[in-house]
């Protein structure tokens, strides 16, 4: 008999994202981490210029700043949007905050605090950036997830 736990499953936004990067090399995932940092959302018109309602990822090195609503604009009671601002100038991180926004916005909030905590490392991309930097993408998870456990409290 194993006693292995079964392997939490992975939303199907994450895991898709997960799949792209592990089907390429190690500079074509480079290049899909860029892509990414094109193709963050921006900010909903409300945040636009209140961006201090935001919450500095304090494990990037660069200035990262993120919110959670929880049944916010529309959405179902339970379902979850995260927001990200990075700068330009700092793609990877850009990068990661994008995977984040785009792979968890959408979820309930059961299923934002079910993405395990070591997702980062799953893209495959520590031997392609510093562990600083795969370090801040587990920050912002993290983050993200304490927000929606605040929210999801209140209720």
């Amino acid at each position: 008999m194993s006693t292995e736990l079964p392997e939490p499953t992975l939303p199907r936004a994450l895991a898709e994202i997960r799949d792209d990067f592990l089907e390429l090399s190690q500079a074509d995932r480079l290049q899909l981490l860029l892509e990414f940092s094109n193709e963050l959302p921006a900010l909903p018109e409300r945040l636009r210029g209140h961006e201090d309602e935001l919450e500095r990822v304090e494990e990037c090195q660069s200035p990262v700043f993120i919110t959670v609503t929880v049944g916010e604009d529309g959405d179902a009671p339970d379902v979850a949007r995260m927001h990200a601002t990075a700068p330009r100038e700092a793609p990877t991180t850009r990068g990661f905050a994008s995977i984040l926004a785009q792979g968890l916005s959408g979820l309930t909030a059961e299923q934002v605090l079910a993405v395990p905590s070591d997702y980062p490392l799953t893209l495959g991309l520590s031997e392609a950036v510093s562990p600083l930097r795969i370090r801040g993408m587990v920050g912002m998870l993290g983050r993200v997830q304490r927000q929606v456990r605040a929210q999801v409290a209140v209720r």
